[in-house]
């Protein structure tokens, strides 16, 4: 059985204006010690279908449809102290901004063990001991502990999200833009330490990112978002290699490359739909140079286009069997 099976997912936000559906029927498989990035554009719906694994979703938010299978539970159903018990006990989170989530006035060791004590009923010694253990784990010198969050640089902040995340030895870990706002040397150690310890401690992980380049480094499995669908779904380096989808094809034709020539990227034109009065057909069409008339009527299905290769398009043919 996968550690988390998500099967017709759909998340939606009360607005003034209507009903906004950020996450619109999205399946995805996450087995035991796999790392699945998840990528899009700004609002694309990424974060909050991560979110809507731990229902982490603001008051206006709500999950309306479909299952989130983890462990053998359906989390959509899952609430109360149940659900408490198992955030950060089985899924935690590396936030994005670890300024904005540490709490300013607290020490930070203080933040790691406030979870162990809740969660693994140990007290402040033994927790604080763990705390150390993680701060040596994510390369901070122990003896730091009792300092606040102002006193670290960005870099070392993350670190400390990190070592929060694993403080009650999960089984999922949820990182939500990891390395935004860090200086490109800072964010490669980011991405080295979260690399290693996903293979040391055999975690599962969900990367989240707008930059390709973040989950080609660590994930294995790749899912591309567009308007609160999933577009493209293959492993990482099928993805790079043979994009299917022509979204996919224009975010990594958008990325630079620092060995070609000095040239701008090309861009995708347009913007995204408003997701309260979603298209009827293919939600990419009126950006897509590849658009026909019936791209605008009828939405393309998610189909496997080469073995373990899944495109939603309809000018994509399916594997045959």
């Amino acid at each position: 059985m996968a550690l988390l099976e998500v099967q017709g997912l759909r998340t939606y936000f009360k607005t003034q204006e209507g009903t906004l559906k950020a996450v619109d029927g999205i399946d995805f498989m996450l087995e035991k010690g796999q790392a699945m990035g998840l990528a899009g554009e700004s609002g694309c719906g990424k974060t909050t279908a991560a979110l809507s694994i731990m229902k982490l979703l603001p008051a206006n938010g709500y999950i309306a449809g479909g299952r989130i299978n983890f462990m053998g539970q359906d989390m959509a159903k899952v609430t109360g102290d149940k659900l408490r018990a198992i955030r950060w006990r089985d899924i935690s989170i590396i936030f994005q901004g670890a300024m904005n989530a540490l709490n300013p006035v607290k020490r930070v060791g203080e933040q790691i063990t406030e979870p162990i004590i809740l969660h693994e009923k140990v007290d402040e010694a033994v927790a604080m001991k763990r705390a150390k253990e993680l701060f040596e784990m994510v390369g901070i010198n122990p003896n730091r502990i009792r300092e606040y969050p102002h006193e670290f640089s960005g870099g070392m902040r993350q670190r400390v999200m990190i070592a929060m995340a694993l403080a009650c030895k999960p089984r999922l870990v949820i990182a939500d833009e990891p390395t935004t706002a860090l200086d490109v040397m800072i964010q490669a150690q980011i991405i080295s330490l979260l690399k290693n310890l996903q293979k040391e401690l055999d975690l599962a992980m969900i990367v989240i990112s707008h930059d390709l380049s973040v989950l080609a480094e660590t994930c294995e499995q790749l899912s591309i978002m567009y308007a609160g669908k999933i577009v493209e779904r293959a492993s990482s380096a099928e993805v790079f290699e043979d994009p299917q989808q022509p979204y996919t094809k224009g975010l990594i034709a958008a990325f630079p490359n620092i060995h070609g020539k000095k040239i701008m990227p090309a861009s995708i034109a347009g913007n995204p739909p408003n997701l309260i009065r979603a298209p009827l057909g293919c939600r990419f069409a009126e950006r897509c140079f590849m658009a026909k008339e019936v791209c605008l009527k009828e939405e393309p299905k998610l189909v496997e286009v080469k073995p373990g290769h899944w495109a939603a398009c309809h000018f994509v043919p399916p594997l045959r069997g």
